[in-house]
């Protein structure tokens, strides 16, 4: 199993995603500062991997002898649309403590805890799933996005190793490429059947009946089900209610912010447009191109057939604990 983050020597040892998969660097960071900034370039990605880190960049700040505010400040500010880093640094700054040890501790509990929420969602997610189904997924939610195993990709994974012969397709996620670039990866390190394929290939496929599930992540989950993830997510789940096709969003409660009653709530963060206007650092639009590029979409919960969490699979009307 990849893992994409580990405590080693006082050190936070981070598996570099952006120069994946083609080298596999990993990054010593020593200062929250650090960790924040590889946040917030997407070094580390993926909900429940951001959380985690949030919660280890606490720890060096404690070790490091940083106020525990200002700690928090630098870290929640790195991205904006998943919740998990919120609730990874809200659990740290209520501790009564602020000794690096008990902060360290917590931090590797926190980690602990998504890797068993993880397997839980495949378990629960697998049971969903037929013999033989040909799965679409979008964007990265295996492990190198989480403490370990994964989340849509970790559903994938536990059918697979049940032995139930099933069949990925992967949209290339652009613009930066995480499924064809991480799922990918993912996927051929496991062993699993699979092909990579261009996000606008969805509904060609769908409509031959070559898609018999859609599962996908989530970044954030508001009270009503309404989810945001990664950009295209929502297009996805419209053709998947067109073609009568299942969709499935596949996350931990950590990921549940029942404080926001919708979707429009979220705040979806805004990327720089050189995402879109470069590709590994080559330029391939007309200079000045103006670009608008969302990080994420709003996928309604009205369109989504079950919530997959560690606690079961929750369905409409959502009534989230």
């Amino acid at each position: 199993m990849i893992a994409p983050l580990t405590w080693s020597d006082g050190r936070l040892l981070m598996l570099d995603q952006r120069v994946l998969p083609l080298r596999e660097k990993w990054l010593e960071l020593t200062t929250h500062e650090q960790v924040a900034a590889r946040i917030r370039d997407m070094a580390v990605r993926g909900a429940p991997a951001i959380g985690v880190a949030a919660a280890y960049g606490m720890a060096l700040a404690a070790k490091n002898g940083v106020d525990r505010d200002q700690a928090h400040q630098a870290l929640a500010a790195s991205r904006p649309t998943a919740v998990n880093l919120f609730w990874a640094l809200d659990r740290i700054s209520a501790m009564v403590s602020w000794q690096f040890a008990d902060v360290l501790a917590e931090a590797k509990t926190i980690e602990a805890e998504d890797l068993a929420m993880n397997q839980a969602i495949g378990r629960h997610g697998a049971d969903l799933l037929q013999p033989g189904w040909n799965i679409l997924t979008v964007c990265n939610t295996g492990s190198l996005a989480t403490a370990g195993h994964g989340t849509a990709l970790g559903v994938i994974r536990t059918a697979h190793v049940q032995g139930k012969g099933i069949h990925v397709y992967s949209c290339e996620t652009r613009p930066r490429q995480q499924g064809l670039r991480l799922t990918a990866y993912e996927l051929i390190k496991e062993g699993i059947p699979f092909h990579s394929i261009a996000d606008g290939v969805a509904g060609s496929l769908m409509r031959a009946g070559k898609v018999d599930c859609v599962i996908a992540g989530a970044d954030r989950i508001a009270a009503n089900g309404d989810t945001a993830n990664k950009i295209g997510t929502y297009s996805l789940a419209i053709l998947a209610k067109y073609h009568g096709i299942p969709f499935y969003i596949a996350a931990p409660t950590s990921t549940l912010d029942p404080k926001l009653a919708t979707g429009d709530l979220i705040p979806i963060e805004e990327r720089s447009g050189e995402e879109l206007t470069h590709m590994e650092g080559v330029q391939v639009a007309p200079a000045g191109c103006p670009v608008f590029n969302p990080g994420f979409d709003v996928t309604p919960g009205t369109l989504i057939g079950g919530i997959i969490t560690e606690e079961g699979v929750f369905r409409q009307p959502y009534q989230f604990k």
